[in-house]
């Protein structure tokens, strides 16, 4: 695939931070050029292939010539550019977080060992979770540059047969390199046998991606109303007078704004938003420098972990439900990896390491050197520590910064939304690609108004920071703990991590993430149950439309038309070969779909070259463009199949249909011009001059529309889940529009399937 902006060339396997961590991934092995028609069959036709690349790489101690080090000099730049532009994207969330850890604290009567026991569970969450975990692990289990659960979902599926979706499985760009490793190299491991073997492993898997995926929908809704309300809250300091409503419906303004611009892309927003995220990364440090010379000099001695505890043997039960506010000094984290398709691993690396992390640990420190000489102003923790003569312009920075951290779990939010409708496990929404360089920018107007319209009523109905602060810990640590298991498969699976480092990696950090979760439980009834409802609505909806999907697939694989069927019914006198070129869309490759034998039946026609096309997802974030259209040709004259794949990070417009049938038609007469499968006795120049002249006639673009018809004999079960997933299926998007054919060439076909 092309380089992503930033990135020296296309990659495959990535080296991490440091040989992640000296041995927590073997070094990376290269990798041969894909063969053109690797994993197809034998009349499958692609475009022109590139020319052959030398296997390897030059030598390592071959000196650069002057036109490389100028490219990486350019590199540089670039990333140290794109790592500028992820302050307004992707850290928003993170690095506005001194806004309401300390405010979401239950404390009570503290004293200046709790706040440094407090500091330093702070200091090492933000190091393990964020330097250790994400920055230097989680970021190299990309899929070709895509982050999030159902990314490592993906990779998980394509190098063990883990997947519960059999439509989903087949071809992966990666085999023929897999096919040239020795068989130790492929043999699976004893965990992958172990997921193979069992159906009950593979469901919980889906499971946990389905619920990574549902909890981060639930953090891009609770960031925008804690952050926002929190920086609004400033107001009531200076002018006690500013009544709780006035804050909560000026926070919801905000937010109405910040959605209704997200219609303009990433690139634009986070040109925008980069220049305030800056401001308030480099000022807040400053503000915590000063507090902890003037209040407490020594604070940095609370980094000893023994603090931690002396914390935990003090407080006990206390100590234990106040992790349930320290979470949140992590918020944020997890977009970090789930908004990896919109910049590169480098930028978001150098952006973390060089202002984010030092940023944080400067202002929480600074806070708490103020909170110890001040022990009772924890409910405003922030705005009290900062200094009256730059109350007022840091008032002005905080708001903004709050808007901004709105940002990344938004974007966050589309590129799941848009992975798992591409995997087929959510309808069909409208996704709308904001730049043509990064196809990995995306946004859906109906998430974007759902979304707006949960924050605005989080904001109403909670009102105070601290019940959407319990809330809003439930899900960041769930992300997180699920983001840690998936790793660890990553690791034994994949990259066959030595079992000492996997459990270096696995322990301590499932103890960790394991206590936070047992603290914000307890939060349940106090707020954190909003999350575990919008999850479940949302994992509702997802197993519905999944369902479905899976019985019309099962009807149709056992209802398909065999060509022996096709070349019946096409000799029957009262059909005929109309002029024209029709695309015929069908959900299944092996065969075609039962919605032919109704359509010739009824029509009584068919076009004198129908070409039978299937979308094909692929367990790859995106498809080569020579990849892309595969055309093979089928029994009776001027029937072809055409294959259009696609990974769930490809823009699947095709740049309209006029495009789609140029590339059909121009990879067709290729297939026929190479083709040495003569299957009937017209030759190549009248097959060819015959595909012209349909063309010319008209196209045509026609697809099936099958729906169930529930009867009174079904079972309880299906009763429920098929006429949900109708009620689904009749208010979600089509797949033909996504594709962009003219609305003047489009014809659907109804049948009805009784269940």
């Amino acid at each position: 695939r092309s380089p992503r902006a930033g990135e020296d060339s296309p990659r495959y396997y990535k080296p991490s931070l440091a040989r992640l961590l000296i041995q927590l991934r073997p070094p990376p092995l290269s990798r041969p050029p894909l063969p053109a028609h690797a994993g197809q069959g034998a009349h499958m036709d692609l475009e022109a292939a590139a020319p052959p690349r030398p296997r390897g790489g030059s030598p390592a101690t071959a000196p650069l010539p002057p036109a490389n080090r100028e490219t990486d000099v350019g590199n540089v730049r670039k990333n140290i550019f794109l790592a500028y532009k992820t302050l307004g994207v992707v850290f928003g969330g993170l690095v506005t977080s001194p806004l309401y850890v300390y405010p979401s604290m239950n404390l009570s009567s503290p004293t200046e060992a709790d706040y440094l026991g407090i500091y330093s569970i702070m200091f090492w969450t933000l190091t393990l979770i964020g330097v250790v975990k994400y920055v230097g692990i989680a970021l190299n289990a990309d899929d070709h540059g895509e982050g999030g659960t159902f990314a490592m979902y993906s990779l998980l599926c394509r190098h063990a047969d883990i997947g519960i979706l059999p439509s989903k499985r087949g071809y992966s760009e990666e085999e023929p390199f897999l096919h040239e490793q020795s068989a130790t190299a492929i043999r699976p491991s004893k965990l992958g046998k172990f997921f193979e073997r069992s159906i009950t492993a593979r469901r919980v898997l889906l499971f946990m991606a389905i619920l990574g995926m549902c909890m981060l929908i639930g953090d891009g809704i609770l960031t925008p109303a804690i952050s926002v309300l929190s920086a609004i809250e400033g107001l009531r300091g200076p002018f006690p007078s500013v009544s709780k409503p006035v804050v909560e419906a000026l926070s919801a303004a905000i937010l109405i704004g910040v959605f209704l611009l997200q219609k303009y892309g990433t690139s634009k927003v986070s040109f925008l938003f980069s220049p305030i995220m800056a401001a308030w990364t480099f000022t807040t440090p400053i503000v915590g420098i000063y507090s902890i010379v003037r209040y407490y000099p020594g604070i940095f001695k609370a980094i000893s972990p023994h603090y931690i505890v002396h914390f935990f043997l003090r407080n006990k039960k206390q100590g234990w439900q106040l992790l349930g506010g320290t979470v949140l000094c992590i918020t944020g984290a997890e977009a970090m990896f789930a908004d990896l398709g919109h910049f590169s691993k480098k930028a978001i690396q150098i952006a973390f390491l060089s202002s984010i992390y030092p940023s944080l640990v400067l202002t929480y420190a600074g806070q708490t050197a103020y909170l110890i000489n001040n022990v009772n102003d924890f409910s405003d923790g922030f705005y009290k520590f900062i200094p009256r003569p730059v109350y007022w312009p840091m008032f002005v920075i905080a708001t903004l910064a709050a808007i901004v951290a709105s940002q990344s779990l938004i974007s966050a939010t589309f590129s799941v939304i848009k992975q798992s409708v591409v995997l087929d496990y959510f309808p069909r929404v409208k996704v709308v690609h904001t730049s043509h360089q990064k196809e990995g920018e995306v946004y859906s107007p109906e998430i974007n108004y759902i979304l707006m319209v949960l924050c605005v009523g989080v904001i109403l109905g909670f009102g105070g920071g601290k019940e959407i602060g319990n809330a809003f810990g439930v899900v960041v640590i769930m992300v997180m703990l699920i983001t840690t298991i998936m790793l660890t498969l990553v690791m034994i699976i994949i990259w066959r991590t030595p079992p000492v480092f996997v459990g270096m990696f696995f322990i301590p950090f499932v103890i960790m993430e394991g206590s936070y979760v047992s603290a914000v439980f307890t939060k349940i009834p106090e707020g954190g149950w909003l999350p575990f409802a919008v999850s479940m609505i949302l994992a509702l909806i997802m197993f519905v439309w999944y369902y479905g999907r899976q019985r019309k697939i099962e009807y149709e694989m056992a209802n398909k038309i065999t060509m022996e069927r096709l070349g019946q019914l096409l000799a029957m006198p009262e059909v005929q070969r109309v002029p024209g070129l029709c695309f015929f869309y069908s959900n299944i490759q092996d065969g075609l779909t039962p919605i032919l034998g109704h359509y010739i039946k009824n029509m009584s026609s068919l076009h004198t070259v129908t070409i039978f096309v299937t979308l094909r997802y692929l367990l790859v974030s995106k498809v080569d463009q020579r990849e892309r259209v595969l055309i093979k040709r089928l029994g009776p004259r001027g029937v072809y199949q055409c294959t259009v794949q696609y990974g769930y990070a490809d823009n699947l417009s095709l740049k309209g249909g006029d495009d789609l049938v140029a590339q059909v038609m121009r990879c067709l007469k290729r297939h026929i011009a190479m083709s040495t499968d003569r299957r009937s006795s017209v030759s190549t120049e009248e097959e060819i001059a015959n595909l012209e002249a349909a063309s010319l006639a008209g196209v045509v673009h026609v697809r099936g529309k099958m729906r169930f018809y529930v009867g009174d004999d079904a079972g309880c079960f299906d009763k429920v889940m098929l006429r949900s997933y109708e009620f689904l299926h009749s208010i979600c998007r089509s797949a033909l529009p996504a594709l962009g054919m003219p609305l003047q060439q489009r014809v659907e076909i109804g049948m009805l399937y009784k269940v």
